[in-house]
C-alpha cells in the first residue's frame, strides 16, 4: 500500500510539472512573485547591517580570539579548542572569517555600491561602503593571502561572479589602494547625509576621510619588505592628506546591548559567552612579563587580577606585583611538567587550576564596548616607523610618544576606571628609552608598542608581527602541532572553497605555493 501511494504521489508531481511547463512564461513569473514582499531596501540600512556584522561573534571568536590572540601571545589557554595557542588546525576556526564575511559583509557592501553608483545624492554612502568593503577584504587577504576581490560579493549582479577569481595579493593591494583613494576623494558635503545608519562616525565625512588615509597608511606600511618604494609613496600621500589627530577620531563600531550576533560587540560576546571562553583563557605569560618589566600602566587594565571572574571582585588578587601570566602552549597535563612543586600543588587544588593565573579584565567585556577597526595610536606608531625609515619627514619621537599616550588613554572608552595620569604615562614613555635607541631598536620599540596597542584587535597585531618580526616571540612546543612548532604565517582557507570553487581555489594555492600555516603571504618578510 505504501509503494502504491508513493507512485501516486510521484505521478501527481510529474503531472504538475507538465502543467507548469505548458504555462505562459509570464504567468510563471507572476506565480513566483509575492505581492506582499519587499522588492527593494534602502541601501543605507544595508550599511548598518554590514558594518555591525564586521564585529560578529562567530568569526571574531574563532579568527581573532582562538587563533590570532594566542598566536601573538596576548592570551594563552590550556584548552585544546584554543587552536592558535598550540598551532592546531581546526578547519571551521581557520576559515571562519572568510566564510562569514564574504556572505554576510562583503555581499552587502557590494550591493550598496552597485545600487548607489552614479547617484550624486548618495555619493557619500557609496564611498563609505567602498572604504569598508576594502577594509574588510584587506583583513581577509592578510589572514589568507590571495582572495577574490573584484568579483567578491557581486553574485547577484552577474552569474559570472558566482565562482569568483582569486587574485594575487599584490593585485588585491593595488585594487584596495585604487578603491580607497577614489572613495576618499568622492566624499563631500554635497554627497548626501548618511547619519545614524553609519555606526562608526555617524555620517561625519571629515572623519571618514581620515579613516581612509589611516587605512592607506596601514596598506602602504604592509608593503615595506616587498615593494618599499610603492609602499612609501602610498603612505606618504595618505599621511600628507591628513589622518587621525586624537582618540576622538578612532575608527570603532558603536554597539548597543542588542540581540546576539547583531547589535552587540561580537568579540566580547565570544570572550564572555556565559563566561566560558574567558575562564578557559588567561593573559599570557609573555604579555604580563613584558608589562611588568616595563612598568606598563596598562597591566591592571589588561588583567582584572587573579581569581574567579564570576566571584566578587573583593576576592581577586589585584596587586600588580603578584600578577602572573599563563604560559602559551600547554595542556592542563603538560603544564604540570614546567610548574615547581608548590605551583603544581596550587594548580591541582580543586577549584583553582588556571585561576592561579591572571584573568582578562571583565570591564572591557561589555557587549556595548567599542569594536576597533583602526585607532589613533596605530596611526601615530606607524608614522613613527615611517619617520625612522625615512618615508616621511617628521619627528619620530613625537609620533612614538603620541602613539603610546593615545593607546593608554583610549582605554577610558571601555571604562572610566581605566584612566591613567599624565605623570604615569609620561614616566612609562620616557622609560622606554626611544630617544637614545639605535635605528633597529627604535623599530623594535615601535613594534612592541603597536603589539600592546592592538590588544583585542589581534588580527592586526598578528599581521604587523609577521611583517616586522617584533616582539620576539618563542614558539610553543606542543607535540601535536599540525605543522610543527612554528608560529603560523597565515590561516588556511575556508575548506568549502576547495569543493565549491575548485578551479579558482586551486589556482590560488598553486600560485602561493600551498594552503598551509607555513605558506607566506606576498608581503610577509618578517623574521
Amino acid at each position: 500500500m505504501q509503494m502504491k501511494n508513493r507512485w501516486i504521489n510521484i505521478g501527481l508531481v510529474l503531472t504538475s510539472l507538465f502543467i507548469l511547463n505548458a504555462c505562459n512564461e509570464d504567468d510563471l513569473v507572476e506565480l513566483n512573485t509575492n505581492p506582499n514582499a519587499v522588492t527593494s531596501m534602502d541601501p543605507a540600512f544595508l550599511l548598518t547591517t554590514a558594518t555591525l556584522r564586521i564585529g560578529g561573534e562567530y568569526e571574531n571568536t574563532r579568527a581573532n580570539m582562538l587563533y590570532a590572540a594566542t598566536m601573538i601571545q596576548h592570551t594563552a589557554s590550556t584548552a585544546g579548542y584554543f587552536s592558535g595557542d598550540k598551532y592546531y588546525y581546526n578547519a571551521q576556526y581557520s576559515g571562519a572569517y572568510m566564510e562569514r564575511h564574504f556572505t554576510d559583509v562583503i555581499r552587502l557592501y557590494s550591493n550598496i555600491i552597485e545600487q548607489t553608483n552614479g547617484d550624486a545624492s548618495r555619493a557619500n554612502l557609496n564611498a563609505i561602503a567602498t572604504i569598508l568593503r576594502a577594509y574588510d577584504l584587506h583583513r581577509i587577504t592578510d589572514l589568507h593571502g590571495d582572495i577574490p576581490y573584484t568579483q567578491a560579493g557581486y553574485g547577484l549582479q552577474n552569474p559570472e561572479n558566482w565562482f569568483p577569481t582569486y587574485e594575487a595579493q599584490k593585485d588585491v593591494y593595488a585594487a584596495i589602494v585604487r578603491d580607497v583613494k577614489a572613495a576618499r576623494d568622492k566624499l563631500s558635503a554635497s554627497g548626501g547625509n548618511v547619519g545614524a545608519q553609519d555606526v562608526v562616525y555617524g555620517g561625519d565625512i571629515a572623519k571618514w576621510k581620515k579613516f581612509a588615509n589611516a587605512l592607506l597608511m596601514r596598506v602602504g606600511m604592509r608593503m615595506q619588505k616587498v615593494d618599499a618604494n610603492t609602499g612609501k609613496a602610498i603612505f606618504a600621500e595618505a599621511y600628507a592628506s591628513g589622518t587621525f589627530a586624537s582618540n576622538a577620531d578612532n575608527g570603532t563600531i558603536k554597539y548597543l546591548n542588542g540581540p546576539q550576533g547583531h547589535n552587540r560587540n561580537g568579540l566580547n560576546d565570544g570572550y564572555w559567552n556565559t563566561y566560558k571562553y574567558s575562564q578557559d583563557c588567561k593573559v599570557s605569560e609573555t604579555f604580563v612579563n613584558w608589562m611588568k618589566t616595563n612598568n606598563d600602566p596598562r597591566l591592571m587594565i589588561v588583567t582584572g587580577g587573579i581569581g574567579n571572574p564570576v566571584s566578587a571582585s573583593s576576592t581577586w588578587d589585584v596587586t600588580p606585583a603578584n600578577q602572573r601570566g599563563l604560559p602559551n602552549g600547554y595542556t592542563s597535563t603538560t603544564l604540570l611538567t614546567v610548574l615547581n612543586d608548590a605551583d603544581k600543588a596550587t594548580f591541582q587544588t580543586p577549584g583553582v587550576g588556571i585561576r592561579m593565573f591572571s584573568m582578562l579584565n571583565i570591564k572591557y567585556m561589555d557587549w556595548e564596548d567599542p569594536y576597533y577597526l583602526i585607532s589613533y595610536a596605530e596611526t601615530e606608531l606607524m608614522a613613527a616607523e615611517a619617520a625612522v625609515r625615512g618615508w616621511i619627514t617628521a619627528n619620530a619621537e613625537t609620533h612614538f610618544n603620541n602613539g603610546v599616550k593615545g593607546a593608554i588613554q583610549a582605554w577610558t572608552a571601555f571604562d572610566p576606571s581605566f584612566a591613567r595620569s599624565d605623570a604615569d604615562i609620561n614616566a612609562y614613555t620616557a622609560g622606554r628609552g626611544f630617544a637614545a635607541a639605535g635605528t633597529e631598536d627604535k623599530i623594535r620599540l615601535i613594534s612592541e608598542e603597536f603589539w600592546a596597542a592592538t590588544f583585542l584587535n589581534d588580527m592586526e597585531s598578528y599581521a604587523n608581527w609577521r611583517r616586522v618580526g617584533y616582539p620576539t616571540l618563542t614558539p610553543t612546543k606542543d607535540a601535536n602541532a599540525t605543522e610543527g612548532n612554528v608560529i603560523p604565517r597565515r590561516l588556511r582557507y575556508w575548506e568549502n572553497e576547495a569543493g565549491s570553487n575548485p578551479a579558482n581555489y586551486g589556482a590560488a594555492v598553486a600560485r602561493m605555493g600551498g594552503d598551509l600555516f607555513a605558506t607566506r603571504v606576498w608581503w610577509d618578510g618578517g623574521k
